[in-house]
């Protein structure tokens, strides 16, 4: 159980960190640079890619992990299927709502994470006993 725990707290810093990097790329580049809500996305989606991974390959998930590779193609199919959830509810709550951007990424990124969790817990970083 401590170590369930354990694993809980790191996926919860891990993904507040790459959370957070993803909202300020995205709020950023469509505050700085004036670019289209859909791509600022996207491009925060890339970034904390990498920060989300590398985070739970050598903390949340170091001890359950054997290689690289398959946890690497495993996880960026569930990141990507995250990201396809969180592009069509952002584009189509941002065109069927009137609660800001910045709200609305925040509240679809926060729904995105719990199914994250277990299928990386269960299927991307697990090794084969």
């Amino acid at each position: 159980m401590k170590a369930f725990l354990r694993q809980i707290g790191c996926f919860i810093a891990v993904g507040c960190t790459a959370a957070a990097t993803h909202w300020a790329t995205a709020v950023g580049g469509i505050a700085v640079f004036a670019l289209p809500p859909a791509l600022a996305n996207l491009i925060g989606w890339s970034i904390a890619l990498l920060v989300s991974f590398c985070g739970h390959f050598f903390l949340t998930f170091r001890y359950q992990t054997k290689s690289l590779w398959p946890a690497l193609r495993r996880f960026l199919l569930i990141s990507g299927g995250g990201f396809a959830l969180n592009e069509f509810a952002f584009v189509f709550l941002l065109k069927t709502t009137d609660i800001p951007y910045y709200w609305l990424l925040a509240i679809i990124l926060v729904a995105v994470a719990g199914l994250t969790f277990v299928l990386s817990r269960y299927w991307a970083f697990r090794h084969k006993a």
